[in-house]
């Protein structure tokens, strides 16, 4: 068994962060509006070290290891004590304490240390290899709900042979069925991994929709969704039927062009797009950009997930700029954890952590009262994503 507990999320800042802050920090159940599930199967060291490296997708050379990184320092410093050990034991000790733990019990530990009520699960990643929504909030003692991948729900039915001439009724059908399953919450694009923003937005017509679907679907091999016009026709059906749609914005591996990222390539879209909640996702190192966006449309949100993994102890710092660029009511709280369970716990570590000591600042040099802080962090933590989504 593992029998550690987590440790105090402010320990060694303790008198950096106002008390009633703090505590309600420590017991509020958040709501993580972007994540995906934790691995189902016992991985080897490897797997577990190149999926806590968001960037490459080479395996970690010899002559290193991911624990030397931020993310691996947090693991050491906030996950070791989950698994009754120090804080800070080494990348030995951990992995062969880690190695002794079924993926069950392991995503159990992991996930109800992380204090979520609710996880908001996008399925459309490598479903084999990872926990569906409702097995995820099973392990976790919550609740879950799903997102759509949009490039998956197009890549299916081409795969299971719908003709091209059908396929935008189907495409439509498809997400009417989303829209009425109460399981679903809303629609997500990977637009950025596929063509960057810089496309045109405008809506297709339906002619060039099943031309490029005819074009597709001749093509070699499983069908992958990277053609602009079909793109830009997925998130004009989603918006159509009223589903929040996410973005992924900014910072991931490197089959995306970051440069292409920029949210403000989005600007055409956001400007005549029906008025749905848009989701950003991530988007550091365009998080004040996601900012302006979030400033300049009622419909336009944005968060700092994943990134708050990846810079371990200097994600407060990520925090506080986020907290500069746009109003509270239009920020939510995500990890974009995936695979190992240390990510979805530690997403919601560091967050905490970070809101404290950027907001205990704040009320410290009389900028801001104990209880607006408090309520930052409800609005950021779970109210918003309850509005946006509607659960």
């Amino acid at each position: 068994m593992p029998g550690g507990e987590l440790q105090d999320v402010f320990a060694g800042v303790n008198d950096r962060v106002p008390e009633g802050l703090a505590e309600h920090l420590r017991s509020v159940a958040l709501i993580d509006h972007h994540v995906h599930g934790t691995f189902n199967q016992v991985i080897d060291r490897a797997a577990f070290e190149f999926s806590i490296n968001e960037g490459s997708n080479d395996p970690v050379p010899s002559w290193m290891t991911q624990f030397d990184s931020p993310l691996g320092l947090s693991i050491r410093r906030w996950c070791a004590p989950l698994l009754g050990l120090p804080a800070l034991a080494d990348g030995e000790q951990y992995w062969k304490r880690r190695c002794e733990i079924g993926p069950d019990e392991l995503a159990s530990t992991m996930l109800r240390a992380a204090g979520v009520s609710r996880w908001i699960v996008d399925t459309g990643f490598k479903g084999d290899q990872i926990t569906p929504h409702g097995r995820l909030a099973e392990l976790a003692g919550g609740q879950s709900s799903e997102i759509v991948r949009l490039e998956r729900v197009a890549e299916d039915l081409i795969e299971g042979g719908t003709a091209a001439d059908d396929f935008p009724a189907a495409m439509r059908a498809a997400l009417a069925r989303a829209a009425d399953d109460p399981a679903v919450v809303g629609t997500k694009t990977i637009v950025a991994y596929r063509t960057g923003f810089d496309i045109d937005w405008s809506r297709p017509e339906e002619a060039d929709v099943v031309a490029r679907v005819r074009e597709l679907a001749a093509r070699a091999g499983a069908p992958r969704i990277d053609d602009p016009v079909l793109i830009a026709f997925g998130v004009h059906e989603a918006a159509a039927h009223g589903l929040p749609i996410q973005f992924h914005v900014g910072f991931g591996d490197r089959d995306l062009d970051l440069h292409r990222c920029d949210p403000l390539l989005l600007l055409p879209l956001l400007r005549t797009m029906p008025p749905v909640p848009v989701l950003l996702l991530h988007c550091y190192p365009f998080h004040r950009q996601s900012g302006y966006l979030a400033q300049a449309f009622d419909h336009v949100n944005f968060d700092v997930g994943l990134a708050i993994n990846y810079l371990g102890a200097r994600s407060t710092g990520l925090v506080a700029e986020s907290l500069e660029t746009a109003p509270f009511a239009k920020q939510l709280y995500s990890s974009d954890a995936f695979g190992p369970p240390e990510l979805h716990v530690l997403g919601s570590v560091l967050w905490r952590r970070a809101m404290g000591l950027v907001l205990g600042e704040w009320v410290r040099t009389g900028e801001c009262a104990e209880a607006d802080a408090i309520r930052i962090v409800d609005m950021i933590g779970v109210t918003n994503a309850q509005r946006v989504y509607g659960v």
